[in-house]
């Protein structure tokens, strides 16, 4: 058995892949950087003895992923599941975005997930099985004036995930998604933040042990389903004045 995990090298998905290694799974990891996929895959591999593929990959230009695809077609099939801990988020990020900024996040964050998934569906179609577990942010929930085009990524790459639930109800492909408000990583540190900061670690092991389930949407903290529940039903002009607190 063997899974893609893309964004692999830090936080979130660096915690998906010692727990998948842990239970005798087989990787191919994908990150921007390097070096630090390569000391993961050295480290994996003497710890938990299975097979570790590496890639450098930038999501956040599309031609990489289409260039990806097209030449790795027989290794894709290869795939049992795919998680996508990716995420992309620049200084300076507000609804005047340059072309480059609002292309990088966009892609890094929706379209090239969407590319990915679009085309993989085909290889799942064919084997009659397969996982796909994204992770959206709490902060796609409303707009806001700041990381104003991750914020906007992150909605539609639910809004995707949900077409992706609808679509494979009947089939053996399971999909999940997660809804993530804050979590321990180097993205929050020394950040004051009005909740707790969640575990990756803890958000790894949910991960890996619902992969089973169809068609399933959850919140991590699972306290962020209340206010999100919270901010959906608020008229506009009041959510717009609470929202810059989270």
């Amino acid at each position: 058995m063997t899974y893609l995990i893309v964004g692999a090298s830090s936080g979130l998905g660096r915690d998906l892949a010692y727990e998948f290694a842990k239970n005798s799974i087989n990787l191919t990891l994908i990150s921007r950087g390097k070096k630090d996929l390569e000391y993961l895959k050295s480290d994996i591999e003497i710890k938990y003895n299975i097979k570790v593929d590496i890639f450098q990959l930038d999501f956040s230009y599309q031609n990489n992923i289409t260039n990806f695809i097209t030449e790795k077609q027989n290794f894709i099939k290869s795939f049992d599941g795919v998680l996508f801990p990716i995420g992309m988020m620049l200084d300076g990020d507000t609804i005047k975005n340059t072309d480059e900024k609002l292309n990088k996040l966009m892609s890094a964050n929706f379209y090239c997930i969407a590319n990915f998934i679009s085309k993989l569906l085909n290889v799942f179609e064919e084997k009659n099985k397969g996982v796909i577990v994204g992770f959206g942010s709490i902060s796609g929930a409303v707009g806001r004036q700041i990381n104003t085009g991750y914020a906007s990524a992150k909605r539609a790459l639910e809004t995707y995930f949900e077409s992706l639930i609808v679509s494979n109800s009947n089939n053996n492909i399971k999909i999940q998604f997660y809804t993530l408000g804050y979590l321990d990583t180097n993205l929050s540190f020394d950040k004051k933040l009005i909740l707790p900061k969640g575990s990756t670690k803890k958000l790894a092991k949910i991960v890996y042990k619902n992969l089973n389930l169809q068609g399933s949407k959850k919140f991590f903290p699972f306290w962020w389903f209340f206010i999100n529940y919270l901010i959906k039903i608020l008229p506009f002009f009041i959510t717009k004045k609470i929202i810059k607190y989270f």
